[in-house]
């Protein structure tokens, strides 16, 4: 089979397998994941992890209005602002999305 056919048939694979998890009925939806969410990186080195206490900063590769990373396991899967949600008087983080990652352009 040429490479294009191989494409072909792997992007109505996976349109085909869109449209199955997209149904309301499946019960893949009711099964929780966990998302983690990335906002920076740090290298510090030995000698400074162990001094590490209470109040201690640890600078970041980040700017404070940089973009967050959300994975599924090791998969980047979208992009995103940290704001703040208000739910019933208590204030927590939230990512609101700027980038979705085209999971068929990842080979998912």
């Amino acid at each position: 089979m040429s490479e294009a056919n191989t494409e072909s048939v792997e992007s109505s694979d996976t349109v085909g397998l869109r449209s199955q998890l997209s149904r309301p009925d499946n019960p893949l939806h009711h099964v929780p994941i966990e998302l983690i969410v990335v906002i920076g990186k740090a290298r510090p080195k030995i000698s400074d992890l162990v001094n590490f206490k209470q109040n201690s900063v640890i600078p970041l590769n980040t700017k404070i209005d940089d973009p967050v990373e959300i994975y599924v396991g090791s998969k980047l899967i979208a992009r995103g602002e940290l704001q703040e949600n208000q739910q019933g008087g208590a204030v927590s983080l939230a990512v609101r999305l700027t980038e979705v990652v085209d999971m068929r352009s990842t080979g998912a």
